[in-house]
C-alpha cells in the first residue's frame, strides 16, 4: 500500500507537468490563430506556426523557414527587427517600421511575432510585389546568375543557370558545387573570363563571370563571350592572312591609326625606305616616321626645314583626302611613286611602291622613239602611217612641210577620211583617192601600189601605199620616177 502510494506521488507530478508542456503550445498556436493581423510563432530558431494573414502576406512556409529568413523578408521595411532571438529573454520588443509596428514576445526557446496598427491587406503588400517582380527578373534573365554561401556551395540559382547546368558533364561534381571553376580573383578585380565545356561537345563556351560580396555569401553573374570570342578568333585569323598576304607584297605600305601612330606594315617597307624593324615596331609617329626617311634620303631633299613641315602638313592633309599621290626622284636614282589614301576610323595608309624599272622602260622607249623621229625626218620623202582603222599614229617632218599639217598641235585623232580630204584640196582631180581610202581600211588581200600625185602649182610626184605589221600602212608621198603598177582592182574603179 506504501508503495503504491509513493508511487502515484512520483507518476502523477510528472505526467501533469507533461501535459501541460504539451498542450502548451497548442495554445499559443490557438491565440496566434485568432489574432486578426498576421502573427507568427517561432521556436528554437523554427517557424512553428503561422495564422492566415501571416501566410497569405509572407513568402514563408511553417517549419521549412528560420529566423534568418524572416530577418531577410521584414528588415527592408522593419530596419530594427532583430538578426538572431535574444537569449534567454523574457519581455516584449517593439520593432517600427513603415507599415506599422511588430510586437514580439520573447519566450523561453521561441517568440511569438505579432503584427500591429495594420490590416492584412496592406501588411507586406508592396514587399510581395516587389518580391514576385524579382523572382520573375531572375526566372527570365538571360544569363545565369547564382548564389554562393561562405563554403561555395550554390544555395540559389535561376533558370538560366540550370539550364546551362542541364548541358553539362557532372564529371564528379556534387549536386550544389558551381558549375564554373572560379579561382581566386586579384585584388580589385570583380570579373574573369572562364571557360567551360559542354557535354558530347570539344567547343568551348565562354563567360565573364562577375562576382559581388553579399549578406553570408557571394553573388555571380556570367554574360555569354562566346560570340565575341569567336569574332575575335575571326578577327585575328583575319588579320593574319592579311599579314601574310602583305609579307608578299612589293609594294611598301604603312597604315596609321587616328592617332597618327604607326599601326601596320609589311616587310617591304623596311627595303624601301631603309628603316629598321626595331625603329618601326614601337610605333612611332607619322612625323617621325617620314623625318626618319629625309634622313636616309629615301625622299626628296626639301630647300629648308620650314618647307619641309608645311610640305608634311600638305602631305598628310592630302591623304586623309585620298588626293596624295606623288613621284619621287631619289639621289641613288631610284623612283618612287607615295600614294596617301584614307581608310576608316581616321586611319591613313600609305603605299610606297619603286617604279624605277617601269620610269627606265618608259624613258627607253621614249629615247627610241625620239630617235626614230629624228631619223626619219631625215627622209626628203613625205610618210604618214595609218593604223588599221585609219587613223594616222606617225608623221614625218617634211610630209608636214609638204600638207601644211601641224601635228604638234592637233587633239583630235587625225583619220585616212580627214587626210584624203586635204590632199583633194591641195592636188589636181584624180580618182583613184578613193582607192587609196580603202586600200588603208582593207583587211585582207593588201598589196603594194602607187599612184600620180600633183599638188597644184608644183611638179607631179609619186604615193606609193605600203601594208605594214599589224595591219597599219604607209603612205608615201616622193618625187621618185619608179612607179609599182596598182592592183587590177584599183585600176579597173581608176577607168570607170
Amino acid at each position: 500500500m506504501n508503495d503504491l502510494i509513493l508511487i502515484l506521488a512520483v507518476v502523477l507530478p510528472t505526467v501533469t507537468f507533461g501535459l501541460w508542456w504539451v498542450l502548451r503550445p497548442r495554445e499559443e498556436a490557438q491565440q496566434i490563430a485568432l489574432v486578426d493581423t498576421p502573427a507568427i510563432l517561432v521556436r528554437d530558431g523554427v517557424i512553428e506556426h503561422a495564422n492566415g494573414g501571416a501566410l497569405e502576406q509572407l513568402p514563408i512556409a511553417i517549419g521549412l523557414h528560420n529566423w534568418e529568413d524572416l530577418h531577410d523578408i521584414l528588415s527592408p521595411r522593419y530596419p530594427d527587427f532583430p538578426r538572431a532571438p535574444l537569449p534567454t529573454t523574457t519581455g516584449e520588443t517593439v520593432v517600427r517600421g513603415e507599415s506599422g509596428e511588430i510586437r514580439i514576445s520573447w519566450q523561453d526557446s521561441g517568440a511569438s511575432i505579432v503584427f500591429h496598427n495594420t490590416s492584412s491587406a496592406t501588411v507586406m503588400t508592396h514587399d510581395l510585389e516587389e518580391l514576385a517582380l524579382l523572382r520573375q527578373v531572375t526566372d527570365t534573365l538571360p544569363f545565369p546568375a547564382w548564389k554562393s554561401n561562405m563554403t561555395g556551395t550554390v544555395d540559389w540559382h535561376n533558370e538560366a543557370y540550370a539550364k546551362l547546368k542541364s548541358r553539362m558533364s557532372a564529371d564528379g561534381r556534387k549536386a550544389h558545387d558551381p558549375i564554373f571553376e572560379m579561382k581566386e580573383m586579384k585584388d580589385g578585380a570583380d570579373s574573369a573570363r572562364v571557360k567551360i565545356v559542354l557535354e558530347g561537345s570539344d567547343k568551348h563556351e565562354w563567360f565573364d563571370v562577375t562576382c559581388k560580396l553579399v549578406d553570408q555569401g557571394k553573388m555571380y553573374h556570367a554574360t555569354s563571350l562566346t560570340t565575341l570570342i569567336h569574332a575575335e578568333e575571326a578577327q585575328r585569323d583575319f588579320v593574319q592572312t592579311l599579314a601574310k598576304t602583305f609579307a608578299h607584297l612589293s609594294i611598301g605600305l604603312a597604315i596609321f591609326n587616328r592617332n597618327r601612330q604607326l599601326a601596320l606594315f609589311n616587310p617591304a617597307l623596311t627595303d624601301l625606305t631603309g628603316l629598321s624593324a626595331s625603329f618601326l615596331s614601337p610605333r612611332p609617329t607619322i612625323d617621325s616616321f617620314f623625318d626618319a626617311m629625309r634622313e636616309n634620303r629615301r625622299m626628296p631633299e626639301p630647300k629648308n626645314y620650314k618647307t619641309w613641315r608645311q610640305r608634311m602638313a600638305d602631305l598628310i592633309s592630302a591623304a586623309e583626302t585620298g588626293r596624295f599621290e606623288e613621284t619621287w626622284t631619289l639621289e641613288t636614282g631610284q623612283t618612287y611613286r607615295v600614294t596617301g589614301r584614307p581608310h576608316p576610323d581616321g586611319a591613313i595608309a600609305f603605299l610606297i611602291e619603286d617604279i624605277s624599272a617601269e620610269v627606265s622602260l618608259t624613258r627607253n622607249f621614249r629615247a627610241e622613239l625620239e630617235l626614230g623621229q629624228s631619223l626619219v625626218d631625215t627622209f626628203e620623202d613625205a610618210l604618214a602611217v595609218f593604223s588599221q582603222t585609219g587613223v594616222l599614229t606617225f608623221s614625218n617632218k617634211a610630209y608636214d612641210v609638204l600638207w601644211g599639217f601641224e601635228n604638234n598641235t592637233s587633239f583630235a585623232d587625225v583619220t585616212i577620211t580627214d587626210a584624203v580630204r586635204l590632199w583633194k584640196e591641195k592636188t589636181s582631180p584624180n580618182p583613184m583617192w578613193q582607192d587609196l581610202q580603202d586600200a588603208v581600211m582593207k583587211l585582207e588581200s593588201r598589196e603594194e601600189w602607187d599612184m600620180p600625185v600633183c599638188i597644184k602649182g608644183q611638179t607631179p610626184m609619186q604615193c606609193r601605199v605600203v601594208p605594214i605589221a599589224s595591219g597599219a600602212t604607209v603612205v608615201r608621198f616622193s618625187r621618185d620616177s619608179n612607179v609599182h603598177t596598182p592592183p587590177k582592182e584599183v585600176l579597173g574603179k581608176a577607168q570607170d
